[in-house]
C-alpha cells in the first residue's frame, strides 16, 4: 500500500479551507454591510456604497437609527408576533408531518400511496392559487375564544398559525427519512408489545434528530419570511409580523439607515434559531446510531 504523502495532505487540506473561507466571506458580506450600515447616516450610508468602507465602522457612527426605528414602528411588537407564531407553526407543523409520514411508511391502510401522491403534488401548486379560498374559509370559520363562539379568523395569530401546520415538503422529508430507518427496530419493538405511539415517541424520534432540524430550519425561513398571507388577513397593528411592517420604513421619506438598523433587529432571531439548530444538528448526527 503506497504511503500517503504529509505534505501533498496538508497542501489539499489548506486549499480545502481556503476554499470554504472565501465562500463563507462572500456570504457574510451583505450580513456586515447591513450591520455597519445601520449605524451610519443616509448620505454618510449612500456615499460610502460606492467603496469598501460600506463594510467598515468608519464615519459618524451612532445609535440613533435604532433609536429612529423604535420611534417609526412598533419593531419590539412585530418581532415578538413573529417569532411567536413562526415558533409555534414550525413545532405543530414538526410534529403533525412526522406522524402522517410514520403512517405512511409504517402502517398499512388502504389508499396511503394515492394520498401520498396527492400531498406531494401540492408542491407544484403556487400560494397564489389558493390564497382567496382560504381567506374566504377563514373568515368564517368559528373559534371558541374568552368572549365564547366567534366567527371569523381574521385578525389573529390562529389565522397565521393553523394554515401552515402541516405542508407536503415536510411530510415528504420526513417518509423519505422513515424509509431509511431500520425495520428491524420497529419488528422487535411490536414483538416486544410496544403500541405504535410508544414506537413512534421511543423508537423513531429519537433517531430523526437530523430530518427534525432540516425540516424546522426549511419551515422557519418560510414562516418568518411569510408576507403575503398576514398582509391579507391581519389589519391590525398588535398581530402584524416583522415582513409586514417593514412596509412602515417605505412610507413618505425613505430613512436607508433606519431600515438597515431594522433589518438588523429582525434578523438576530433566525441567526439565533439557526444556530441552536447547528449545534442540535450536530450532536444528534453524533448520538445517532444502531448497536449491533
Amino acid at each position: 500500500m503506497a504511503a500517503i504523502d504529509p505534505s501533498n495532505h496538508g497542501l489539499r487540506l489548506a486549499t480545502r479551507y481556503a476554499v470554504l473561507t472565501l465562500i463563507a466571506i462572500i456570504f457574510i458580506f451583505p450580513l456586515v454591510f447591513m450591520v455597519m450600515s445601520s449605524f451610519k447616516p443616509d448620505l454618510q450610508l449612500l456615499r460610502d456604497t460606492g467603496s469598501f468602507r460600506a463594510f467598515l465602522p468608519v464615519g459618524d457612527l451612532s445609535m440613533n437609527n435604532y433609536t429612529a426605528a423604535f420611534d417609526r414602528a412598533p419593531v419590539a411588537t412585530f418581532v415578538f408576533n413573529s417569532v411567536l407564531v413562526t415558533g409555534l407553526t414550525v413545532l405543530l407543523c414538526l410534529f403533525f408531518c412526522s406522524l402522517a409520514a410514520f403512517s405512511f411508511v409504517f402502517l398499512n391502510w388502504t389508499g396511503r400511496n394515492i394520498a401520498l401522491s396527492i400531498i406531494i403534488a401540492t408542491l407544484i401548486v403556487p400560494f397564489e392559487t389558493i390564497a382567496i379560498p382560504l381567506l374566504l374559509l377563514v373568515s368564517k370559520l368559528p373559534w371558541i375564544g374568552g368572549e365564547g363562539l366567534e366567527w371569523g379568523w381574521l385578525n389573529s395569530y390562529r389565522v397565521q398559525i393553523i394554515p401552515w401546520i402541516a405542508d407536503g415538503l415536510t411530510i415528504f422529508l420526513f417518509v423519505q427519512y422513515f424509509k431509511d430507518l431500520p425495520r428491524e427496530l420497529i419488528e422487535a419493538s411490536r414483538v416486544e408489545g410496544a403500541s405504535w405511539w410508544q414506537i413512534y415517541v421511543k423508537v423513531v424520534m429519537p433517531l430523526s434528530g437530523p430530518v427534525l432540524a432540516t425540516a424546522a430550519i426549511l419551515k422557519f425561513l418560510v414562516m418568518y419570511n411569510q408576507y403575503l398571507w398576514p398582509l391579507i388577513v391581519v389589519q391590525e397593528e398588535s398581530y402584524r409580523p416583522v415582513m409586514v411592517g417593514l412596509q412602515y420604513f417605505f412610507q413618505l421619506n425613505i430613512a436607508w439607515g433606519e431600515v438597515m438598523a431594522y433589518l438588523t433587529l429582525i434578523t438576530v432571531p433566525v441567526l439565533a434559531f439557526y444556530l441552536v439548530l447547528q449545534k442540535a444538528f450536530i450532536a444528534s448526527i453524533a448520538s445517532t446510531g444502531v448497536k449491533g
